[in-house]
């Protein structure tokens, strides 16, 4: 897996709390792939070069509550995409279980910018129309997991 984000926009303006996300990413994506176990991935990803920039405790958050709730998180959206999970490509299932991780998780991050940063990430690092999967499944999760804040939303 490469990291396009960098090469893509070099100035856009990326957030500790946003490179967590992609160092989470790329954990998940080391953890799908090769099963390794997660003390051993967040090791690895510590050591990356840029690791400093990133807000280093919800990066471990999310990889550690994600890796041990995957099994719950994907039954959350299983219904939600068209295929089987295991036929998801390993980037478009890692933002899912990142995003369903903060959705009922992290209540203080509202639903849009879950969303949000897990489209960001597919784009930076998936393929083509990925972004546009990964929207479609977390809006019908978000109005499932936080159906009063989707709806305080669309009164706006």
């Amino acid at each position: 897996m490469t990291d396009k984000s960098t090469h893509a926009n070099p100035s856009k303006n990326r957030t500790p709390r946003h490179r967590a996300r992609e160092f989470a990413l790329q954990g998940l994506y080391q953890w799908l792939l090769n099963n390794e176990d997660a003390k051993t991935v967040v090791n690895h990803i510590r050591a990356a070069h840029g690791f400093d920039k990133a807000d280093a405790e919800h990066f471990t958050t999310l990889l550690y509550g994600t890796i041990k709730e995957s099994e719950a998180l994907r039954e959350t959206f299983a219904t939600l995409v068209d295929r089987g999970v295991a036929e998801l490509s390993p980037i478009e299932h890692a933002v899912l279980l990142i995003g369903a991780f903060e959705l009922k998780n992290n209540l203080e991050i509202p639903y849009r910018v879950v969303i949000n940063e897990a489209v960001e990430l597919t784009k930076s690092f998936g393929g083509i129309d990925g972004h546009k999967y990964v929207n479609g499944v977390l809006d019908k999760l978000a109005g499932k997991m936080r159906p009063e804040e989707v709806e305080n939303d669309k009164k706006r």
